[in-house]
């Protein structure tokens, strides 16, 4: 006798809470890479896994000339092309699919907007989306202002019916002044609990995990501070080098483009107070306190306390790889690092005394995203004949990419008669304990905005925050350019000068 399948109804009330509302979401830059590799195959896994509603609705408005159905066309391409599985069912495509829809358009003529109201109210009528749009900034920082400028003149910013949100990309301003002056535009229009500024390494799952591996779990919180702690390091290094975004990364460098941002907020994270609660606010504001401590450096820090560093040619996963200066559209003499690390100091009770040390770079020797914290010695090594490899400190692990998981180091007796150690690991990886893969990080954050939830997402204050304590570095390394670029191989860990900075607190990990 067939037994007919029973869903899990815990998974099943999950679902339905994490429903949101029908809306229509309007892409500004809806031909461009990050719709093509990113939101549409995380939209269409949404859809999938039936956490969209019916009625769900996508508008591209971009400057290039395609139909409706062309436009459906070109976006089932990038989910068979970018999506995780890279297969599309036909019967859930077609879904979908009735839900796509393209303006073509110019996002800097007030005009056309007048015609994306129309589309918006056919949509609306047709598939019950209620007045709920959500606004995807996905274009360039200098089409920002126009694009919330016109959304106000023509009433798409505010309606007496339905919700109305809007999603900006980083990077968030260059600086302090832009991005403040950022910030004051769009609020002119939008209210902060409308304005979601994503930062795609907030949606990442073992980033997410940090909050409750810390708060639910009492044996780490005792410890989570400068008596136990000897140092922290958060490493994001890549092994790609710049690919086709010479000509934005020529004018943002790596400290813009990675530690002002993901490595900052990542870090925000992790040592952060505990939050009244977990709603949104509590947790932001708690992430903003924490910003707000960074202790600044002064001019003398700023030269001893970060490393900057440019790739030139190496080799990298046995492929050999020409030098950042020979990437096309890369000024032969560009003195833009592709490399920084920074030693920094949180000036709080929690964290006084405890060296903090951020790396990010391209061409490295691995692609790993993680956040190492390294305890403090046994005030008393019995075991101090040990050699010292074999006696290294424990050390927490969590890995954000690849093979998300966290780790424990710690030390132990090997078997036999004698007394020998060796460090051992205990070890945690999503994709083996719960057998599922890890849901895409703009799965995560689009579904979050559509829910109204803000916690992932990087609030005024603290992008403001962020730039306060990386705009001296800029201005003072723009001051002083550097004369040995280049000054690390690609496929190297970075330039040498960097173990320098973090003399006294063991090597940079090599994971």
């Amino acid at each position: 006798m067939a037994v007919a399948a029973v869903e899990n109804p815990l998974r099943t009330g999950m679902r339905l809470e994490r429903t949101p509302e029908p809306c229509a979401m309007v892409i500004f830059g809806a031909s461009g890479d990050l719709t093509r590799r990113k939101l549409m195959p995380a939209l269409y896994h949404l859809v999938q896994e039936r956490l969209l509603p019916p009625g769900f609705s996508v508008v591209g408005f971009s400057r290039t000339d395609m139909s409706d159905d062309q436009f459906r066309d070109a976006m089932r391409n990038a989910v068979a092309e970018f999506g995780a599985d890279q297969r599309v069912d036909g019967e859930a495509w077609a879904h979908f699919a009735e839900g796509l829809f393209y303006l073509s358009a110019h996002p800097g003529h007030p005009e056309e907007y007048k015609r994306l109201a129309n589309v918006l109210e056919r949509v609306d009528r047709q598939r019950g989306t209620g007045g709920n749009r959500l606004f995807y900034l996905a274009v360039p920082p200098s089409s920002i202002e126009s694009i919330v400028n016109n959304l106000q003149q023509s009433g798409l910013a505010r309606s007496q019916q339905g919700w109305q949100r809007i999603i900006v990309e980083k990077p968030f301003g260059h600086d302090l002044d832009s991005a403040r002056e950022l910030n004051a535009s769009i609020s002119q229009v939008f209210n902060e609990d409308q304005i979601y500024r994503i930062d795609h390494y907030l949606g990442k799952e073992t980033v997410q995990n940090l909050l409750v591996f810390r708060f639910a779990n009492g044996i780490f919180e005792p410890v989570w501070n400068r008596r136990y702690v000897e140092s922290i390091q958060v490493t994001a290094a890549e092994t790609v080098g710049v690919e086709d975004r010479a000509g934005y990364f020529e004018e943002t460098g790596e400290l813009r483009d990675m530690i002002q941002n993901h490595l900052l907020q990542v870090l925000a994270l992790t040592a952060m107070e505990p939050p009244a609660t977990v709603r949104a606010e509590e947790v932001r504001l708690e992430k903003v306190k924490l910003l707000r401590a960074l202790r600044p450096l002064s001019d003398d820090e700023i030269r001893s306390c970060t490393v900057r560093g440019q790739y030139g040619p190496g080799w990298v996963e046995g492929k050999k790889v020409i030098g950042y200066r020979e990437e096309p559209g890369v000024d032969p003499n560009s003195t833009t690092e592709t490399y920084a690390a920074v030693k920094l100091f949180i000036e709080n009770w929690r964290w006084a005394g405890v060296p903090i040390y951020l790396r990010a770079g391209k061409r490295l020797a691995r692609h790993v995203t993680e956040v190492a914290i390294q305890f403090k010695p046994a005030p008393l090594l019995l075991f101090n004949d040990q050699p010292v490899d074999q006696m290294r400190p424990n050390l927490l692990l969590v890995r954000i990419q690849p093979d998300e998981g966290i780790s424990l180091r710690f030390t132990a007796k090997l078997p036999g008669p004698a007394i020998q150690t060796r460090s051992v690991h205990m070890d945690f990886r999503y994709a083996s304990s719960f057998g599922v893969p890890s849901a895409s990080a703009y799965e995560r954050l689009l579904l979050d905005c559509m829910l109204g939830d803000p916690t992932l997402f990087a609030h005024r204050d603290g992008v403001e925050a962020a730039w306060s304590f990386i705009t001296p570095i800029l201005k003072q390394w723009a001051a002083e350019p550097p004369r040995d670029f280049p000054n690390y191989a690609a496929g190297s860990w970075g330039p040498e000068q960097a173990e320098k900075l973090i003399h006294g607190c063991g090597p940079w990990r090599r994971p």
